[in-house]
């Protein structure tokens, strides 16, 4: 186990109602009752099991989102450490994922669903502060968790917020690669910064940080594994990194993790959802939402089909209704 990790073990075992990070399946109601909801911040996950390749686990973005959640946390209490942060049973259950062998592949509504009643039954009973991480950059799997996040956050006067959804697509798209040679300590090499162009499952990001987060289920041939990427018109097609390429189920350069690397990804994706998730927990920052720029596109909700149709139906209620006059 990494040594930064948090033994699950431990976690509720470190005595007093705030101040400490705990597991909720393993906290006792009175203890939950006692904690101060103005400095309780919970964190639950919600990503896919999917395929990522003859080398990673299909468990790669639940483990990636729950490693990260217990690194939060641990940020959390470092700024906050009068704060008690409540780390919830994961969901491993996604949208837009490859439907393959060990794949739990869901409708986006129904992650949407999830989520929402996740976090109105925390609201419901005081907490304020609702994290919900995931790792799987799956579209309408990100649209949904934000979805869910902003129907609780706007029922019940809370803070619910969805980490992946201002952050996952800008390292997709390379946002945050000029804030990678200031950790390394050095200038990025030619074969790195083709590593990182196009990396987008089961690659140098996911490869990386599941070394750091679960080394032992990496399998070694992952450092012969030769890059491979699509052309655009092939992600169009379902399950198209099984179906195209070598067809081994991933999208970059498995290769290119390294030791220094699985340190380095881990340090810059913490910072970088630290910035996101800070405002969300002052309570004097007004403007702490934010969402990601697929949430803005009214196609990608996952009430639009719902919509959609009404409005159809109501067109036509409506032009019968002038033809018959």
């Amino acid at each position: 186990m990494p040594e930064d990790s948090i033994p699950i073990a431990e976690t509720s075992k470190r005595g007093g109602p705030s101040g400490k990070i705990l597991r909720l399946a393993e906290t006792s109601f009175t203890r939950l009752d006692a904690l101060d909801r103005d400095r309780t911040a919970v964190l639950f996950t919600v990503s896919p099991l999917e395929e990522h390749g003859p080398h990673l686990p299909v468990g790669t973005d639940l483990y990636i989102s729950e490693f990260f959640a217990e690194q939060l946390a641990a940020r959390i209490l470092e700024a906050k450490p009068d704060w008690t942060v409540l780390l919830g049973p994961p969901i491993p259950i996604g949208a837009s994922a490859i439907d393959h062998a060990g794949t739990l592949l869901v409708r986006a509504r129904t992650v949407r669903n999830v989520a929402l009643d996740y976090g109105a039954a925390l609201a419901r009973n005081g907490f304020r502060y609702i994290l919900v991480s995931n790792a799987h950059a799956g579209p309408r799997h990100v649209v949904a968790l934000e979805e869910a996040a902003a129907v609780v956050t706007r029922r019940y006067g809370v803070r619910m917020f969805s980490v992946s959804g201002p952050v996952l697509w800008k390292v997709l798209r390379g946002g945050f690669t000029e804030r990678l040679e200031p950790l390394l300590g050095r200038s990025l090499t030619a074969e790195e910064r083709e590593a990182l162009r196009g990396d987008a499952h089961g690659g140098f990001w996911e490869t990386s940080l599941i070394l750091r987060a679960r080394p032992q289920l990496v399998q070694d041939m992952f450092r012969s594994l030769v890059p491979v990427r699509f052309a655009v018109l092939d992600a169009l097609r379902r399950d198209y990194p099984l179906r195209f390429g070598n067809r081994l189920g991933y999208i970059g350069s498995p290769a290119a993790a390294s030791a220094e690397f699985r340190e380095i990804a881990r340090r810059l994706l913490l910072d970088v959802v630290w910035d996101v998730v800070r405002p969300v927990l002052e309570a004097e920052h007004k403007n702490w939402q934010q969402t990601s720029l697929l949430y803005k596109i009214p196609f990608m909700r996952t009430a639009f089909p719902y919509i959609a149709g009404g409005a159809a139906l109501l067109a036509a209620a409506a032009l019968l209704v002038k033809l018959w006059f």
